[in-house]
């Protein structure tokens, strides 16, 4: 297994995969340590978990370099990485006993209540875009929750999987509670399917999550899928453009458009879509682009050169089918896997980027007649994560909130997951949730309690 640099192309270190019967043995002390670890209580847990989030902080340099050097993070967005992680860490210390504290319900018993329990180890299948917070935001509800688990992290960030273990390690947390499984994507099928394994989370695309959730069904595990994104990002005809605008690049270009929650389609009623299209493109052109370790630099390489093909397919035939090239469309000539920052107008159905998910530094700009196309383009899509509206009737984009068929909706604000929101989508997007009270319990027992 490689680690290699996304902007130069070199190899930064190889990796010895683990055999079946590591894999196995592995698993047999996660196991055992969770035996242990469902009896302790919170506040050992949160004291913890604490620790955890004080090593990220003390140590952010050194893991968002990291970051940056397995797959292009640019520095300032991994530290800012790095940041929230510890957040999720604090967030869930502080209200893991809350969230599962006993509930009462009143029946005909003296006493009933609801009680939640932790269920064993969850095995986390994880992406590269975001090496650490995708881990630790199942991590910390799951450990806090007195769970165990075992991860599955992408194959090209060997090295954020191994240094997320040896936090938690170096935490005080028992040695082999969070443990990092080296293995191949065609290993998972093995673990999934391993007794010890009560249920799975994984964040991906929609094959990886549509084969995984099929096993596990086959094992009667649950699941919790975080899949791809098309999100909308409404501009009705009475948004503040300047605030918009500015918004609408950071919404598309954070993680260099490797997000699942960026901004995807542009959808602009016409009033308003030469405006958009003159002041978008303007900060789109003036972007930094190059080393990911410069402090400068505000646009780093994709994670590899496949994905970078890949996006540059779906530029080409949304093209060829009739759009408008405003800016950029190509990949950059020299070593790494950079992308030129772009913008395709007069996107319309049938073409590549108005149905597809696009992983990469590209806004598909589709213009429409009113509020009510609007609506119907947004929900016209597979997808079902996130949206953005802007309006300055915040009223009226609440009553439009309410119709798009998505997890989450923010008005005149940037879609982004937050520990005390509740993170998922639905159609194509996956199911359940991560964060929040709704989050933690998506990993538990939840028993009730009948008392005469």
């Amino acid at each position: 297994m490689q680690s290699i640099n996304p902007a130069s192309g070199e190899i930064i270190q190889t990796y010895q995969a683990h055999t079946r019967d590591e894999v196995v043995d592995t698993i047999n002390r996660t196991q055992n340590e969770w035996s242990s670890w469902k009896k302790t209580d919170y506040k050992q847990r949160g004291l913890l978990m604490h620790k955890v989030a004080i090593i990220l902080r003390n140590n952010a340099s050194e893991y968002a370099t990291l970051m940056s050097l397995e797959m292009g993070k640019v520095i300032t967005e991994a530290l800012a990485e790095v940041e929230k992680c510890a957040w999720v860490c604090d967030f869930y210390a502080d209200h893991a006993e809350k969230f599962l504290a006993d509930e009462p319900i009143e029946t005909n018993a003296t006493r009933s209540f609801v009680s939640y329990e932790p269920i064993g180890i969850v095995l986390a299948v994880m992406p590269w875009n975001f090496p650490f917070w995708q881990v630790f935001r199942f991590a910390a509800p799951a450990l806090m929750a007195g769970n165990g688990a075992v991860l599955k992290h992408a194959s090209n960030v060997p090295g954020c999987a191994l240094a997320i273990e040896a936090i938690f390690r170096l935490a005080g947390f028992p040695r082999d509670l969070f443990r990092t499984l080296m293995i191949p994507a065609a290993e998972v099928e093995y673990v999934v399917r391993n007794i010890h394994i009560r249920a799975v989370t994984l964040t991906g695309s929609e094959a990886a999550g549509s084969q995984v959730a099929s096993i596990a069904g086959q094992e009667l595990k649950k699941t919790v899928l975080e899949l791809g994104g098309s999100d909308p990002f409404i501009i009705l005809d009475d948004a503040d453009m300047n605030q918009c605008v500015k918004t609408s690049v950071q919404a598309r270009m954070i993680n260099a458009g490797q997000s699942c929650i960026a901004a995807k389609r542009f959808i602009v009623v016409v009033s308003r879509q030469a405006e958009f299209e003159e002041k978008h493109a303007r900060i789109m052109s003036a972007m930094v682009i190059g080393d990911p370790l410069a402090v400068t630099t505000q646009v780093g390489p994709l994670a590899r050169l496949n994905l970078r093909d890949e996006l540059h397919k779906q530029v080409v035939d949304t093209l060829d089918k009739g759009a408008r090239l405003i800016l950029g469309g190509q990949p950059i000539e020299g070593p790494g896997a950079f992308y030129e920052p772009s913008i395709i107008s007069d996107v319309k159905s049938g073409m590549s980027l108005y149905h597809e998910e696009t992983f990469g530094p590209v806004s598909a700009i589709i213009p429409v007649r009113d509020a009510e196309e609007a609506i119907h383009v947004a929900n016209d899509s597979d997808f079902g994560l996130g949206a953005s509206i802007w309006t300055k009737d915040a009223a009226y984009g609440e009553t439009l909130a309410r119709r798009i068929e998505s997890g989450a909706v923010f008005v005149n604000g940037m879609t982004v997951s937050d520990p005390r929101l509740p993170f998922g989508g639905i159609k194509r997007s996956g199911y359940g949730r991560e964060l929040s009270a709704f989050g933690i319990r998506e990993f538990v027992n939840i028993k009730s309690i009948w008392i005469a």
